[in-house]
């Protein structure tokens, strides 16, 4: 339905069946052909604003991606960043999620150089647009990352999100392999050590 042009205004739910209420407020998306498969690539904003195509191991179902505006109106965010009650996980993506099997596949994103291994997520169109204007700029000229400064400071806001990838940006800016080898060092044992994960 979002896929196609239409805001969903309101769901309903009478016995059993869901009904949704719905308005034309855009034109169909140009991808008209989503992936099933458990291998997919998501567009996302890289160095200089150039959209790039993240890949990963499915977690959600088809068609999520269109629906991410849609959750935040109605949900907003949980702690730690994430959309808030997010229907559109799969019980089988939520485990590929915390064993880290779904990021697997930016190894080819890596390997092409459009992200490393350390660095600000490579965020989707719709989620750059929670955070402060300024700093949207400010961010796209790093390359995004694999691993991203969240697991070093474990913020559980947008806005101490924010705070947390301008420490980083300001301190790569200034000794640039030694912050990726810092942060890298703590990220991985936050994350092996300590078991800490973003959902």
């Amino acid at each position: 339905m979002v896929h196609a042009g239409f805001r969903i205004i309101e769901t309903v739910e009478i016995r059993g069946l869901m009904y949704f209420i719905a308005t034309k407020v855009n034109v169909p998306y140009e991808n008209t052909n989503p992936s099933y498969g458990p291998f997919i690539s998501l567009q996302r904003i890289g160095k200089n604003g150039k959209s790039i195509r993240i890949y990963k191991f499915r977690t959600m179902h088809p068609y999520a991606e269109y629906l991410q505006e849609y959750i935040y109106e109605q949900n907003s965010l949980a702690k730690g960043g994430k959309l808030n009650n997010d229907f559109r996980i799969s019980n089988w993506g939520k485990i590929l999620r915390r064993t880290w099997i779904d990021e697997l596949p930016q190894v080819i994103n890596f390997l092409r150089g459009e992200i490393k291994l350390v660095g600000v997520r490579a965020l989707s169109e719709h989620y750059l647009t929670l955070y402060p204007e300024a700093f949207r700029e400010y961010r796209k000229q790093l390359k995004p990352g694999i691993l991203p400064p969240f697991y070093v400071d474990l913020p559980e806001t947008i806005e101490e999100i924010v705070a947390s990838e301008i420490k980083y940006i300001e301190s790569y800016k200034k000794y640039t392999i030694l912050t990726d080898i810092k942060y890298g060092a703590i990220i991985f044992y936050n994350i092996i050590v300590r078991g800490e994960r973003s959902a």
